[in-house]
């Protein structure tokens, strides 16, 4: 659930859709499982959600490290500019 900014250095709670940005991600990963016969790899299918306030969001967007997963990451500086204005 919803709590606060993605942010790590904000602590702006969500409080309503229209304030900040939304981000609905498929964090899937491949799962092995077990059969009799052989070893299949089987997608877990997860969709989670991360919001950004409007004052992170206006420089901040998400990506994804393998090694960290969901990150912080500025926005390029065009368009940064371009959503302020």
């Amino acid at each position: 659930m919803l709590s606060k900014c993605a942010n790590p250095g904000c602590a702006a709670t969500f409080l309503y859709l229209h304030q900040g940005k939304l981000f609905r991600l498929d964090t899937s990963i491949a799962v092995v499982a077990s059969t009799s016969a052989a070893e299949t790899k089987k997608p877990s299918r997860r969709i989670e959600f991360f919001w950004l306030c409007h004052p992170c969001a206006a420089e901040l967007t998400l990506g994804y490290k393998r090694e960290t997963g969901i990150t912080v990451v500025p926005l390029p500086k065009a368009l940064a500019r371009a959503q302020t204005a």
